[in-house]
């Protein structure tokens, strides 16, 4: 599960931070959504990697 902070902070990365701080969650793209998902994934990945 990703925190509330990440998922703003990546939220303000891809560009759609202040639709989802006005409006909420449901007001942003599937096509945002996927994007956010997969900015997650990709960090978490690289943390792995950091760790070894």
């Amino acid at each position: 599960m990703m925190s509330d902070e990440l998922k703003y902070r990546l939220a303000d990365e891809l560009g759609f931070g202040d639709t989802v701080r006005q409006h909420g969650w449901g007001a942003i793209t599937t096509r945002d959504a996927g994007n956010l998902v997969k900015m997650a994934i990709a960090k978490a990945e690289q943390m792995m990697q950091e760790q070894l």
